[in-house]
């Protein structure tokens, strides 16, 4: 199992948190200090840095996002999630994360809710029908 922080944060999240100061470039940088590498890069290093790696190299996909919460699931749930994960990129081609799932799930539940009203499965779920 990972070593995990405090509140269980990966280093992909910490990363992602870093507060962005007025300029848009993130503090981190600034504190990187000496021997480390900063987290952001400028243009001409960037350009640099992708011709090293191989040229058929699609992004990730993966947006920053500034709001967080936390939710707790059972284990159940979370095998479900998984399940869904890896269903998701055997059988239709998709690699995604769970967030991703679950901000998709998020949206389309939302989506019901806001054009169904009362007969969104949401309410329904809810109400125990």
């Amino acid at each position: 199992m990972p070593a995990r922080g405090g509140d269980g944060e990966g280093a992909e999240h910490v990363a992602a948190d870093a507060e962005q100061d007025g300029a848009g470039e993130s503090r981190s940088r600034d504190a990187a200090g000496p021997g480390r590498r900063p987290l952001a890069q400028d243009g001409a290093e960037a350009q640099r840095g992708k011709r090293g790696r191989a040229a058929s190299r699609r992004p990730s996909g993966r947006e920053r996002h500034d709001e967080k919460i936390t939710v707790y699931v059972s284990a159940e749930e979370l095998m479900d999630l998984e399940h869904a994960r890896l269903v998701l990129r055997g059988e239709h081609g998709l690699a995604v994360d769970r967030g991703r799932i679950v901000r998709e799930a998020v949206a389309v539940v939302l989506a019901d809710l806001e054009s169904r009203g009362d007969a969104s499965i949401l309410v329904r779920r809810l109400r125990g029908r």
